[in-house]
């Protein structure tokens, strides 16, 4: 905490790449001053604390939240356009896809880019284009600015990243944790929102409060997001560098591949137990109202709001083994929803919370595995990351549906069990302590604790050969800084920038040839 008693995170060096003029840089987006106690300062030490982890999460919260207020309004919206339900059935399809298209084109110049500027420029396009959405007549305009607002509503998927970057290693997990918790509570509370505020005013007052969460939002983080240098300057990377070490990551690591494959199919199984929750709350099994189904994400709410608490047990485990334990959980609900859901509505509320609090579970320990792969790509790593999440999504919808709708909810919930079992397969073909580039096996012991150190391992594994020159006296030099322990009040104080740069490179460890 700084003197202002403002909590302000401290970078990792191993994490960016800077040059003699990046203490002088005063304003970002060419006009707007960056607050002077916010400047990036060599000589001065910054601190992540619970005020700037908790920014982090709201700010997901608020943006993603513009990809669902749609949802329970599409009816609103096509007798107020004047279309067809075919028609305004698009405008979710269009949000998911510039959603899609910002997470692959625009997150991973996180790798590139100031991120405080990066975070700021989309939240600032974002607000605009929903102000459209909130005072458009023409639905074309509507479906367009809705492709747009998917495309900036992306600022997750950097901070992720940033938040890893940021926290402490003995405290990353509980970190992301925090900002996927805001990711999931803003994917909830759209839907509540705005079918309230629909039904209560019209669909455009869900926008306009949407414009004012973005309003607040963007200036509470101008206020207290620091700045720091862009990662990986003067390594030679390019934006079209990064799109391809992007494709090559995809298919060349193993541990991201592991977490995609589980993701991707968690995601799937989660999403159709959601859709076709409608039809069987709807159903004659249970005959609710609209309003009845829709209170039931306030149950998901609470499971949202443990995830951070969850994210503590993460940070004490070994992240392979806190998945492994949430996937069998997340299989034990959805048995529990195959034998009782069409039964009693208890046993429905039951696993509504518990598939949202080991979801987040997932998530959050595969993120950290992924984000622990290079600290140099974490933008390009954690961009492949979400994409698979985002293309279970797509497949759990309609698979889902149509299952339902052939075979009932009994054999939905089936399928969502089958799919957990997969995942605990795709997990033990690669133990918890395998080599960065081991494929399949158990190589380096079954631990499940994290031991002293484990933390700070993955940093080993920096991402160099795609944006290094081939000459290595020519290559970027670079040192990795250990954060101090901060304990729980994050008391601690970080090391002092002039005192590490003193260290020549001679004096560093070898690292470690595998």
């Amino acid at each position: 905490m700084d003197a202002k008693g403002l909590d302000v995170p401290s970078p990792d060096r191993s994490t960016c790449a800077e040059d003699d003029s990046s203490a002088s840089f005063t304003h970002e987006l060419i006009f707007l001053p960056i607050p002077k106690r916010l400047r990036y300062d060599p000589q001065k030490a910054f601190h992540f604390g619970l005020l700037m982890n908790l920014s982090l999460g709201f700010a997901s919260t608020v943006t993603v939240a513009n990809l669902n207020y749609c949802q329970p309004l599409l009816i609103d919206l096509a007798q107020d356009f004047g279309v067809s339900y075919s028609k305004v059935s698009r405008v979710p399809t269009l949000l998911q896809a510039g959603y899609a298209a910002g997470v692959i084109l625009i997150s991973p110049l996180g790798d590139l880019v100031r991120r405080r500027q990066l975070i700021l420029l989309c939240l600032i396009l974002s607000t605009a284009f929903t102000v459209g959405l909130s005072v458009t007549d023409s639905f074309i305009v509507f479906e367009a600015l809705s492709f747009l607002v998917g495309v900036t509503s992306i600022i997750t998927s950097i901070m992720q990243p940033l938040a890893a970057d940021l926290a402490p290693p003995e405290r990353r997990a509980t970190a992301v944790s925090v900002v996927i918790s805001g990711l999931l509570l803003g994917v909830l509370l759209a839907r509540v929102l705005a079918g309230v505020l629909g039904q209560f005013a019209s669909w455009r007052t869900a926008y306009y409060f949407g414009v004012g969460a973005q309003v607040f939002a963007l200036v509470w983080l101008y206020l207290i997001i620091p700045d720091y240098p862009a990662k990986n300057a003067g390594t030679g990377l390019t934006y079209w560098g990064i799109l391809w070490t992007m494709a090559r990551f995809a298919v060349t690591e193993p541990a991201l591949i592991q977490s995609c494959l589980v993701n991707f199919m968690m995601s799937a199984g989660f999403t159709s137990f959601w859709v076709t929750l409608t039809f069987l709350l709807g159903g004659p099994l249970y005959n609710y109202s609209t309003l009845d189904i829709g209170l039931f994400g306030l149950v998901g709410i609470l499971g949202v709001l443990l995830g951070p608490l969850m994210g503590r047990l993460i940070d004490h485990l070994v992240p392979w083994y806190a998945t492994l334990f949430a996937v069998v959980l997340l299989g034990v609900f959805n048995a529990v929803q195959m034998g009782a859901g069409g039964l009693s509505v208890a046993a429905v509320l039951v696993v509504a919370f518990g598939l949202n609090l080991f979801r987040q579970l997932v998530q959050a320990s595969l993120a950290t595995i992924v984000l622990s792969i290079s600290a140099e790509a974490r933008g390009r790593l954690n961009a492949v990351n979400v994409l698979s999440i985002f293309l279970g999504q797509v497949m759990g919808t309609p698979v889902g549906s149509q299952i339902y709708l052939q075979h009932g909810w009994r054999a939905c919930a089936a399928l969502s069990v089958g799919l957990s079992g997969a995942q605990i397969v795709v997990l033990l073909l690669r133990g918890p302590h395998c080599g960065r580039y081991a494929w399949v096996g158990w190589e380096g012991g079954w631990g499940a604790r994290r031991r002293k150190g484990d933390a700070e391992k993955p940093g080993e594994n920096s991402i160099r050969e795609e944006v290094a020159p081939s000459d290595p006296e020519k290559a970027p030099e670079t040192i990795n800084i250990v954060g101090a322990d901060e304990g729980e009040g994050g008391g601690g104080e970080a090391p002092r920038r002039e005192d590490v740069n003193s260290v020549s490179a001679s004096e560093q460890p070898e690292p470690q040839k595998r």
